[in-house]
This record gives C-alpha cells, structure tokens and sequence, in this order.
C-alpha cells in the first residue's frame, strides 16, 4: 500500500478544487465539528461568535480547552460519533483524528491502549494528557505501553463531544501536554431521559497455529434528570470481552544445545523483527476480562453561569490470561516446558514461557468543580479530582502447567494504595473586548506503590515473603498566566508563561532481603508560550504557534527496577526532565456556504526538539553494557499535516473528513547508543492518513465508510527491527471499516458495523484485531 498516502492527499485536494471562492460563507468555528458544544451536547444552543479563529461561549462551557487560543484543535461530538464510527470503547472516538493514533488491540484493552501524537510514538504514554470532565484519566505514574490512560471510565454512549488540543501551546496545562490534550465531556441532561445500549462484536483470528473466533458484549443503561437548578445522571456499564492472544512464545534457532530431551512436534519456524531465525511455540496473554463501570453526576446551576458538580466512577474488571501450547510429544499431550528437541535440536522452554494470570481491579474517581462561564468580566474554576487503586491485584503462576492450572506456587503484584490527586484554581478576566487574561495554580501529587510477594497457591493463596518492592512520590505545583489580546481585526495572539515546581520523594526499591531508599528531588522549569493569528480575509487566517514543555521523570522511570546483590540496576533515580520546543505554522480556510457545501481546510507545518527524551536502552559506553531507562540526546521532528473537512460535497447529507501526515523524526544526538544517531524514533511512522465519508440519505439512515493508513516504522532506537510482519514488530497497515445505522423512530436505533473490514494481520509488538463485526441495539427515551 505504498501509494495510499498519496490516493488520499488527493481525495483531500479534490474537493477543494471544486470549491466556490465567491460564496458567502460562516465562521471558521461555526462550520468545525470541534466548535464547543451546549452543555446538554447539542452543537446549536451555545451563542457563538467568531474572532479570527478562536470562539467566544456563553453559557456553562461544554470543554475545559482553550478555545479562545489560535492554534489548532479538533473535536467531534458524541452524537456525530454514534453515528459514523464503530466506537466500542472510548478511545475509538479518537480514530479519524489527524496524527493520532490509540494503540487498542482488543475490546476493552485496559493495559497497553497509549495515545500517540504527531511526534510521540505508542511508547510515550507520559507525553500526552487525558481527562473527562476535568478530571485526570492520564496514567502519569510512568511512561510506557502498561500505564494507559483509564479509558475504562468512559462509555462511549455517555460522550457529548471530545476535543483535542494539538501541542504545548497551553500554559494551562504541565509538559506532558507536548503531544496533545484529550477533553471528554460526558451527557447531563436538561430534561428527564433514559438510555440503553446492546453491542456484539465478533472477531474471526488466525495466526500462526492458532484459528479460533473470539467475541465480547457490552450492556451499558443510563438514566437522568433535571430538577429546576439539580440535575442528576447515573451511568452502567458491562463489558465481557474475550481477546485473542498477545504473547507468542518463542526460541532463537541459535540457542539449541547438546543433549536429550523429549521430541516434539508444532513449533512453527520463522524469523524475528531482526531477521533472526527463530521458533514460536505456543500463545499466551489470551484476555478474557469482565469490567464494570458505574458512574454517578450531579449538578447545581446556581445561575445560568454558574455550576457546582460532583462525580463518582468506579471500575472493575476481573481478569484471566489464558494461555495454549503448540507442541506435542509423540503420543500428542501437550508440552509446556522443560528440554525439547525440535528438528532434531534441543531446547530449554522456560517455565513460565507459555503461562497463566489473572487479575483483581477495581478503581475509583472523585471530581468537584465550581465553575463560573459567563464570558464577561470575570470568570473562574475551582476544581478538584482523585483516581484510586482501591485494589490492584495481579497473580501469576511460577511453576509451568498443567500443575499451574489447579494451583501451585507463584506470585503476587499488589499495587492497592497506587494512584494520583489533582487540585486546581483559575481566573480568567476580561478587562475588555480585546483581552482574555487567564492566571492559574495547580498542584498534581502522584503515589506508586507495588509490591510482590511470593505465594503458596498463585490461584488462591495468601501472600507470603516479600520478592520485591518499589514505589515512590511525585508532586508538581504549576503556576500561569496568559494573555489572549486582539489588537486589530485581523491581528490575535496568545501569550503566555508557565512555572512548575517538581518534586520526587519517597522513592524505594527492594528485593527479599533488603531494601534501598532514594533521596528527595527538587527542579523548578519556565515554559513560555506564544500563539499569533493573522485573517486575510474573513474566511482565511494563518496561524503561528510556539511554546516549550517539560516533563519530569515519572515515579516509575525514576524507581521501578531491581536490586542485584545489594546494588541497584535497571533504573536512575537521577533522570533528567524532557525539554521539548514545539511549533506550527496553520493555514485555515473555510468553504462553501449554506445551505450548500460547507468545509473547512488546514494545512499544517510543525517542528519539535527534544533535549533528553525518556527511552529504554542500552548503554554501550559502561561495561558491563546497562539497559535502562536514559536521557536520549536529542531527537528532531518535521512534519506536514493536511486536514479537511466537507458537508454536503456534491450531494445533501454526504460528508467527507479526512488528514494526511508526513512526519521527519529523527534521533540527532545519543552518545549512550551512538548506533541510534540518524535513526527514525521509534514507532513515529513517516506517514499517516485518515478518512471518513459518511452519508445520510434521510433522518433514518446513516451509512459511514472509513480508511486508516500507517507507513513503515520501527519499534528499536537503532532500527535494527527490518522485519515488521512479525510479533514483537511494529508494522504498516491500511484497513478499511464500514458502519450503517438505521434509526426507525425517535426511540429506536440499530447498527452493523465492521472494521478492519480487509482482514490485515498487523502488529504494534503485539497483534491487532482482525476483521471484526460489531452489531449494536439502542434505545433512548427523551
């Protein structure tokens, strides 16, 4: 699919072309699927006017971003979403966004879903931020595949709308917004209403040995009401989802040794990412998870401009990773472990090469928010959030199977206690028409406690002696200031200063026998920010974005490691920040006319540079060589971003969204792994494409068709992982999904759906789905 790139830059140029210049058209902001919102979720009952790119509200503000900012931002309301996409779980929201990316790879992935960014791969957790209804849902306690943004805490049926900030060009918001900002507003009502939804999905999987179908069904109810000023919402929902296996066993052909051992039969032979001939034997990691989300709001409007509001969530989710073996001795039992011979060779398959786990968790939210939105002289924000791991339990077996399966020794991961608190305050004051000054403080503490205890029965049994520990704290106090200032009718612009005060305590690594202890630390960071907008015409503006951001080592960068005869490996408690500079330059252009076509156009250049980005690797430079998590020198990213976005195009009721990304990441300095310098940076691909077309032929039917597109990319600093196709390997895709919905009556609502309709077996180190059906059953009372 090496011309899909370019089949799309021209399906996003076309329209254009055909384009009518001499038409009267609205705003910007008024023809964008990312104008904010009323605070029911309707896209209509907001005043909203235009100045050059960035929008006024009035009312209380359906997203916490900064809309008054000219920089860019996209967005999609929940109603638009239901309609056109297959959205199973909340991130799937995000998949026609230009330049990102979740890395979902099974209904109701909870542990490795990452957001990547234009310039962020699915490694870098830590570089974006994600909230719902202002509260954190963003893992900042590490960075990387395992500390996924809680997307569990959101049904997709509770959504009205999603908007995405594009870079740090917030002072707002700490360093970790480098990549973008995630805002998810969920449904209040303003009058009383029921929901309830019913999902199938369906997923037919091969690979390698394994040919099994795999399914999940969700159940999700919500009912609300507004009593004069109280309003009131209360959401369920039920997902038993069944995924197909993540883990492949596996023995480099290089590693057989002399000697006997029991002849088996099944491996299937093939070669790694590096071209290494090697055996998979078996699967693991096949998720079978059950969780239940709950979740509770209310709200006071003591005016019309003022709100009180409060929210609960809670989520759990039961867990069983299952696993199968391939190979089988002469008389066909299953083998596991221990020395084989295969073609002749032997091997030594680990104990727990191909094993069991399963999982306890259950996690809680609290937010309060007092919110002022008038949009006149003053205005301000009182918030304050908490996410616990009221029980995070994690069991796994340390003996192989089949004794595994009705029990024996193993161990447990308890991080109960583990999770983070948020606290912020904001004023936002309009001396005039010209001026929109915002000043803020915030104060995010972040709490990582985990430990592993031995047990007699992984299964059932108690924990017993301690086989290790780490933890740690974090806290970041944020102060800021910025200034929206249009000082002519063509002329806007956003300046703004940011102050963050980190500080890392507490810090603790241990094994059986002893435990090591970290000293505190404490960095202070400046981050300026600039934004300007120049409108050509009342329908053209160009826009220009700057800004720097610095993200502090996480609790888990700084101490998750291990200790090694008294000494500590694995980590660096001395880790330096992330600096990163970012900027953009937008042309933004808006087209057509009602009640004919209407669109808008954006093309994008960005650039960012980052001084000692967070990566595992090895340093080559000490010897023995240490792996760990270090400061990359610098890595470099150029790119181009074409968006656009068509309603009526050619026929009433056809829509057309789409983006195209060219990305130039480079690692430019490295002196640890001097073979990464001149290196792509891992899991940035240099292309990426999205597009929908959608067409609604009366108020009853919707169909969608949609294509994604992502280009060659590595999953190694040093690119020494050529062959992509393989588990482990990062790969190309292009996949295709479908969607029809048919809506009888006000009530009423089915849909069939497919996506990766095209069946592509593809890998981001693990597999994603293949083609899989989903059939869903709505029914709304208003």
């Amino acid at each position: 699919m090496r011309h899909a790139p370019l089949f799309l830059a021209l399906a996003l140029a076309l329209p254009a072309v055909a384009a009518r210049a001499d038409t009267p058209i609205p705003t910007d902001d008024a023809t964008r699927d990312d104008a904010p919102a009323t605070p029911d979720g309707s896209e209509n009952g907001a005043q909203t006017t235009r100045t050059l790119g960035t929008i006024t509200v009035t009312g209380v503000r359906p997203t916490s971003l900064p809309t008054q900012i000219p920089t860019t931002m996209e967005g999609i309301s929940g109603e638009r979403a239901e309609a056109t996409i297959n959205a199973i779980d909340a991130e799937d929201v995000l998949k026609y966004f230009p330049s990102l990316l979740v890395r979902k790879r099974y209904v109701g992935d909870f542990d490795h879903a990452v957001l990547a960014t234009r310039a962020s791969g699915t490694g870098n957790s830590a570089r974006s931020l994600v909230y719902a209804d202002g509260i954190l849902l963003s893992n900042l306690l590490g960075n990387g595949a395992t500390f996924t943004p809680r997307w569990g805490l959101v049904a997709p049926e509770e959504i009205a709308r999603v908007d995405v900030l594009y870079g740090p060009f917030s002072a707002a918001y700490p360093g970790n917004s480098v990549g973008a900002v995630v805002d998810y507003v969920t449904r209040m009502p303003q009058a009383f209403e029921a929901h309830a939804k019913l999902s199938h999905h369906h997923q037919e999987f091969a690979l390698y040995r394994t040919r099994d179908s795999y399914g999940s069904t969700q159940a999700s109810a919500s009912i609300g009401d507004r009593w004069g000023a109280l309003s009131a919402w209360l959401a369920v929902n039920r997902l038993d989802s069944e995924g197909h296996p993540m883990v492949f066993a596996n023995l480099l052909q290089s590693s057989s040794t002399a000697g006997s051992g029991t002849p088996v039969t099944g491996a299937v032979a093939g070669r790694n990412p590096r071209n290494q001939p090697w055996y998979l034997l078996g699967a693991s990691s096949i998720v079978e998870t059950e969780q239940a989300h709950a979740k509770l709001k209310f709200a006071y409007d003591f005016s019309d401009d003022l709100r009180l509001s409060y929210t609960f969530g809670t989520w759990r989710n039961e867990v069983f990773r299952d696993s199968e073996t391939w190979l089988r001795d002469a008389a066909g039992n299953p083998v596991y472990s221990g020395n084989v011979l295969i073609d002749g060779r032997r091997y030594t398959v680990p104990a727990t090469a191909i094993s069991l786990q399963k999982a306890d968790l259950e996690h809680r939210m609290h937010g309060l928010a007092l919110k002022r939105s008038s949009g006149k002289h003053l205005d301000f924000t009182f918030a304050m959030s908490r996410y616990d791991y009221v029980r995070d339990r994690v069991r796994s077996p340390t003996v192989a199977r089949p004794v595994a399966d009705t029990g024996g020794a193993g161990r447990i991961a308890d991080s109960s206690g583990t999770g983070w608190r948020s606290a912020n305050a904001q004023l936002v004051w309009r001396p005039n028409d010209t001026h929109v000054v915002e000043f803020g403080v915030q104060d995010d503490r972040f709490t990582l406690d985990t430990e592993v205890r031995d047990t007699s029965d992984w299964l059932r049994g108690a924990p017993g002696a301690r086989f290790s520990a780490f933890g740690g704290k974090a806290a970041l106090t944020g102060l800021f200031a910025q200034d929206t200032w249009r000082w002519s009718e063509r002329w806007t612009g956003t300046f703004g200063l940011r102050f963050d005060r980190w500080h890392a305590h507490d810090g603790l690594l241990a094994n059986a026998a002893t435990v090591a202890r970290f000293g505190e630390r404490r960095e202070t960071a400046l981050s300026p920010k600039a934004a300007l907008a120049f409108a050509f015409t009342p329908d053209t503006s160009l826009q220009a974005s700057v800004g720097r951001a610095v993200r502090f080592p996480t609790v888990s960068e700084l101490y998750q490691g291990s200790l090694v005869a008294g000494s500590v490996v694995n980590n660096d408690p001395d880790l330096k920040a992330e600096r990163s500079t970012t900027s953009e330059l937008s042309l933004v252009h808006a087209l057509g006319s009602s009640p004919g076509m209407q669109g808008r156009l954006r093309a994008t250049v960005f650039h960012e540079r980052t001084r000692d980005a967070l990566y595992s690797q090895t340093n080559v430079l000490v010897t023995p060589n240490v792996t760990n998590i270090q400061n990359v020198g610098a890595i470099r990213t150029t790119g181009v971003e074409l968006a656009g976005e068509w309603r009526n195009l050619g026929i009433e009721g056809l829509e057309l969204t789409g983006s195209v990304t060219f990305a130039d990441s480079i690692i430019r300095e490295n002196p640890n792994f001097p073979a990464s310098e001149g290196q792509w940076q891992p899991r940035v691909p240099r292309w990426r494409a999205n597009l929908l077309a959608s067409y609604a032929p009366s108020a009853q039917w919707q169909f969608t068709a949609g294509a994604r597109y992502s280009g060659r990319q590595f999953n190694t600093l040093d690119n020494s992982d050529p062959n992509s196709n393989a588990y482990t390997g990062t790969s190309p895709f292009f996949v295709m999904d479908l969607r029809a919905r048919w809506r009888p009556d006000e009530h009423w609502g089915i849909a069939l759906g497919v996506d990766n309709l095209n069946d592509r077996t593809y890998w981001n180190f693990h597999p994603y789905t293949q083609r899989t059906w989903v059939a869903e059953l709505r029914y709304d009372w208003r």
